[in-house]
C-alpha cells in the first residue's frame, strides 16, 4: 500500500536537457502557488547562467526559485550535499503552505530524493592524489579503459570527458576494494524523502530533442555565452572542476585559446549537448519507474491536460 503524507506534496519535473522543464515548472508554479527548486548540477554555479540555461532574471520574478546560482565555480558539489540543501528548501516550502517543484535533469539528484543515498566511505587524500596522477600519466582514454576493468557499470555510464566522475569511481575502488556501482546498490544510508510525490517526465522524440538542443545553443551564443566562458576562463580555475566541464565550456574555452574556430567550437558543443541528452534519456528510462505522466515535449497547449490530470489534488 502506498503511504500518504498529508500536507507534504512534492512535484518533480524531470527530463533531458532542452526538453522544456523550465517552462513547465513555471506554468505549474504560477497556477498552483509553487516554489521551484533546482535539481541541475550546473545551474548551482553563479558564473554559469547562460551556458547552463539557468532561468532568466525575468523568469525568476514569476515564482520563487531556490538553489540556483548559489555556489562559486571554485566549489565541487555532490548529490549528498544537494539532497541536504534540497530537503531543507522543500520543508521550508511546506511550512509556507506552497507546492515544492523540484526541476532538473541531474538524475542522481532526483534519485537521491526518491530512493535515498548509499553511504560511501571517505577516500583518503593520498589515494585521490594517486588516482589523479594515474589519470595524468595515461590520459583519458586509457584511464576510462582501466576503470572499465574494475567498475564496468560506471565506465559504461560515464564518457571519457567526465574527468571528475571517472576519478571519483576509480578513487572509491582504490580506497574500498569495491566498485562505486556496488556502493550505489547497497542499502541507502538516507531514507527516501517522506512526501506525496508526483513526477512529470518529459521525453521528446530524440530527433526533435536534438533540434531543440541545437537551437538552444544558438540562443545561448546570442545571449553572451562566449563572454560568460571568457570570464570563467579568466578566473584561472582547475580544469577538472565541474563548472569547467559544463556543456559548451570546454569547446568555447578552446576557441578563446585559439585552438579551434568559433564555428567548430559551436558545432562541437552542440554535439556534446546532443550526446548528453541521449545519455539522460537512457538514464531516466532505466532508473525512473512509472512516472505519473510522460510528455513528449512541453508546450503551453498541454497545460490544461496537465493541470486537470495530474494536479487536481492541489
Amino acid at each position: 500500500m502506498t503511504k500518504s503524507y498529508p500536507g507534504r506534496p512534492l512535484l518533480i519535473v524531470a527530463g533531458p536537457t532542452a526538453s522544456g522543464k523550465t517552462e513547465l515548472a513555471l506554468a505549474v508554479a504560477e497556477k498552483f502557488g509553487g516554489t521551484i527548486i533546482n535539481a541541475d548540477s550546473m545551474q548551482v554555479y553563479s558564473e554559469l547562467r547562460v551556458v547552463s540555461a539557468r532561468p532568466s532574471a525575468a523568469e525568476e520574478t514569476r515564482a520563487p526559485h531556490k538553489l540556483y546560482g548559489i555556489l562559486p565555480a571554485t566549489e565541487r558539489y555532490s548529490a549528498g550535499r544537494w539532497r541536504e540543501m534540497a530537503v531543507r528548501e522543500i520543508e521550508a516550502v511546506w511550512r509556507e503552505k506552497r507546492l515544492p517543484i523540484v526541476v532538473g535533469g541531474t538524475g542522481l539528484y532526483i534519485k537521491a530524493l526518491l530512493s535515498g543515498l548509499s553511504e560511501i566511505p571517505g577516500v583518503p587524500e593520498d589515494i585521490r592524489s594517486a588516482a589523479r596522477a594515474t589519470y595524468d600519466a595515461i590520459g583519458a582514454r586509457a584511464f576510462h579503459a582501466r576503470l572499465a576493468g574494475v567498475d564496468p557499470e560506471a565506465a559504461a555510464r560515464l564518457p571519457e570527458t567526465d574527468t571528475q566522475r571517472l576519478l571519483r569511481a576509480y578513487e572509491v575502488y582504490l580506497a574500498t576494494g569495491k566498485s562505486l556501482s556496488h556502493w550505489h546498490r547497497a542499502a541507502p544510508a538516507t531514507e527516501p524523502l517522506p512526501a506525496d510525490v508526483q513526477m512529470v517526465l518529459l521525453a521528446p522524440p530524440r530527433e526533435d530533442l536534438y533540434v531543440r538542443c541545437n537551437d538552444r545553443f544558438d540562443r545561448m551564443m546570442a545571449q553572451g555565452a562566449l563572454d560568460e566562458v571568457a570570464a570563467l576562463v579568466a578566473l584561472g580555475l582547475d580544469p577538472t572542476l565541474p563548472a569547467m566541464k559544463a556543456l559548451g565550456v570546454p569547446e568555447l574555452a578552446a576557441h578563446l585559446a585559439g585552438a579551434m574556430t568559433r564555428k567548430a567550437a559551436v558545432e562541437k558543443a552542440k554535439q556534446a549537448t546532443r550526446n548528453f541528452a541521449k545519455r539522460q534519456i537512457t538514464w531516466f528510462r532505466n532508473q525512473i519507474e512509472k512516472p505519473d505522466v510522460i510528455l513528449a515535449q512541453y508546450s503551453e497547449r498541454n497545460n490544461e491536460k496537465i493541470f486537470s490530470e495530474i494536479f487536481s489534488r492541489y
